[in-house]
């Protein structure tokens, strides 16, 4: 491989130095993601979209991070949230991610869902959740990185669903 800082592990080269758009979301669609849906509330409207960038970031204080692109539905609600519930979903709800990534819906009166006494809401079946308070709302091209505060959270015995290659996907346990 070239000491050339424009060329790429399979030879293409950026004129400018910077990787195009085609070659970087193809990376990025074969990388295998969890698959969560960001759920708040706007007033006392729930709001909520499929997100498969969430990462953890600190154990202690417990942050997390997510992205959220600025012509998303539910950027401006969240532009101005003060909290938010990741909800991190279960293998069996492929639907579940496909109706929170569809625009121009009522996406909860098609899933089970309740709300924390905080009033975030939070969706039936998932493999878990995380509540907590938006830290910080970071710009990052045309997208903005969200840093949540978690406060809270529950873990249960559900298999996560995983998304790669815009497929879903569930993992296979073996041993190494």
């Amino acid at each position: 491989m070239s000491s050339d800082p424009t060329t790429t592990a399979n030879g293409t080269a950026s004129a400018d130095g910077v990787l195009d758009r085609e070659t970087f979301a193809a990376l990025f669609r074969r990388h295998p993601a969890g698959v969560a849906v960001v759920s708040l509330t706007d007033g006392t409207e729930p709001l909520g979209f499929t997100a498969t960038s969430v990462i953890s970031v600190s154990a202690q204080p417990a942050v997390l991070a997510f992205t959220i692109n600025d012509t998303s539905s539910s950027w401006p609600a969240l532009s101005r949230a003060e909290t938010v519930t990741v909800n991190l979903l279960a293998a069996d709800q492929r639907q579940v991610s496909t109706i929170f990534a569809t625009s121009g819906i009522d996406r909860f009166a098609q899933v089970a869902w309740h709300q924390l006494p905080t009033g975030e809401p939070v969706l039936d079946g998932t493999a878990g959740w995380i509540s907590g308070r938006i830290l910080e709302r970071v710009p990052a091209g045309g997208s903005h990185v969200v840093l949540v505060a978690a406060d809270r959270a529950e873990i249960a015995n559900e298999e996560p669903l995983v998304y790669r290659n815009r497929s879903y996907h569930q993992l296979l346990e073996y041993e190494i």
